[in-house]
């Protein structure tokens, strides 16, 4: 069974710096196609801001966090990570985890995601 667990988040100033954690289980981390992270704003849409390939095959990243977020993974510990920089007040919001299993098609398809974390609180406020 997935599961996917999110930890990191929290409260810090703009300009500030936070990573956060997505632990996997269930399964070893090669068995997911795709790793990503998304975001909801109160009253916005959810967002995917990093979809990636665990394996070959590129990283996207939205307009908004490009250049600031940077994702990696240690597959030894099953774990994703996001590196958030320069976080402005846009980004605060519930951060999630999310994956996709199997083989074959785009990690660059939203909608394909269909594992997900709990989600973890970021707020950037001064």
């Amino acid at each position: 069974q997935v599961h996917l667990v999110e930890s990191g988040g929290g409260s810090v100033q703009p300009g500030g710096s936070l990573r956060l954690s997505c632990a996997a289980s269930g399964y070893t981390y090669n068995s997911y196609l795709c790793m990503g992270w998304f975001r909801q704003a109160p009253g916005k849409e959810r967002e995917g801001i990093v979809l990636s390939y665990t394996g070959p095959g590129g990283t996207y990243y939205a307009d908004s966090v490009k250049g600031r977020f940077s994702i990696s993974q240690d597959i030894a510990k099953n774990t994703l990570y996001l590196q958030m920089n320069s976080l402005i007040p846009d980004d605060t919001a519930m951060y999630y985890c999310a994956a996709v299993m199997g083989i074959g098609g785009s990690c660059f398809t939203a909608s394909r995601y269909m594992y997900w974390g709990q989600g973890t609180q970021v707020t950037v406020s001064s």
